[in-house]
């Protein structure tokens, strides 16, 4: 009698950790996609995403700004890859846009080469998996699901667990073969990643 309680508690203890180990695995590969994005962006979404859907009861007003959140926050993310900043002759840091010439608009920069910062290839691949990593982590996210299609958490659970870390593989390898060097809106600044640097040295 003793015997098959004691086996039956470790077989519940057994799946509740199994349970656990499945969602700590999501909740890690969601982690290590956000570290991808710009985390102004992915904070505001987080944010905002569980207010907008009513935490996944949605009705037809809750949709219509949950999708308004989506696109803006995508089109932050695809846009933030053709920004970057330099250290300019005041001594403050200035954000621009990457233009096929170089940093537009071109602020207080006597002392720096903006045409350096031309627009590149990577850049629109990097734009591209930003975008495709954001829309993971948003399209996937509990209350996005719940909103939208909620009979898809209990169908294709196995979906939402293994698509991010998939997608976050293959983005990590793209951004390697393809390094982003800029450091634009919602990123660190390259003032202080230099003083980062140096702190490490």
């Amino acid at each position: 009698m003793g015997g098959s309680t004691s086996a039956s508690s470790n077989t519940v203890s057994l799946l509740t950790t199994t349970k656990k180990t499945v969602k700590d695995k999501t909740f890690t590969a969601a982690g290590n996609l956000v570290k991808l994005l710009p985390t102004g962006t992915v904070f505001l979404f987080q944010f905002l995403n569980p207010v907008l859907s009513n935490t996944g009861q949605c009705t037809t007003v809750n949709k219509f700004l949950s999708a308004i959140l989506i696109a803006i926050s995508g089109f932050s993310c695809c846009f933030a890859s053709f920004t970057d900043s330099y250290t300019g002759s005041d001594g403050k840091t200035h954000y621009g846009v990457a233009t096929a010439k170089g940093l537009w608009p071109s602020t207080n920069s006597n002392s720096v080469d903006l045409s350096a910062y031309k627009l590149g290839f990577g850049d629109f691949v990097h734009a591209f998996f930003s975008l495709i990593v954001f829309a993971v982590l948003s399209l996937l996210d509990t209350n996005t699901v719940r909103c939208f299609y909620p009979g898809f958490e209990s169908t294709e659970k196995v979906l939402l667990q293994v698509l991010p870390p998939v997608i976050g593989v293959i983005a990590s390898t793209v951004f390697c073969v393809f390094p982003n060097n800029r450091h634009g809106i919602g990123y660190p600044s390259s003032s202080s990643d230099s003083s980062q640097d140096s702190d490490k040295s």
